[in-house]
């Protein structure tokens, strides 16, 4: 899934690294005749890309970012207390991932978007929620699950 460039930094080799608006890091390095970056190499170069996209890879393996705590958890809901606004289309707030925890019975998680998929979540099991993928749950009989809640460890809470 293609994620935005927010900021750039070097990593402990003074090798360019990315940072996505999905929390991921993305080394993009000026390795020639494998990869033509040039623009990695000065400061306006790298100004004239923030915003660009990149493909993520650890967004479509659902890989929480490193760095990212749990900061927040919901209620527990049931078939007959999940809010309406979970079973319609709706998103996370920006670099928010978040983890649905089905404890009892089967929900259905479907991401929208670039995914377009339907996942069963069964007891035991952990939907992941990507920071600006619209998704939506269904209860399928009686279920009861949570949702817990990730951002940056530096952060203000």
């Amino acid at each position: 899934m293609n994620r935005k460039i927010e900021a750039f930094h070097q990593d402990e080799e003074s090798h360019w690294v990315a940072r996505l608006e999905c929390g991921h890091d993305q080394h993009v390095r000026h390795d020639p005749p494998m990869t033509e970056r040039a623009w990695v190499l000065t400061e306006a170069g790298r100004r004239a890309r923030l915003g660009a996209e990149l493909g993520c890879k650890r967004c479509d393996e659902r890989e929480l970012p490193a760095g990212y705590v749990a900061y927040r958890r919901s209620a527990e809901f049931t078939e007959s207390t999940v809010p309406a606004g979970l079973l319609s289309r709706h998103g996370t707030k920006h670099g928010v991932w978040a983890e649905i925890h089905v404890l009892a019975g089967t929900l259905l998680y479907r991401l929208r978007g670039p995914f377009d998929e339907e996942q069963r979540l069964a007891a035991g099991s952990v939907g992941i929620v990507l920071p600006g993928v619209e998704h939506e749950v269904e209860p399928v009989g009686a279920v009861r699950f949570f949702v817990e809640f990730y951002r940056r460890d530096d952060e203000e809470r």
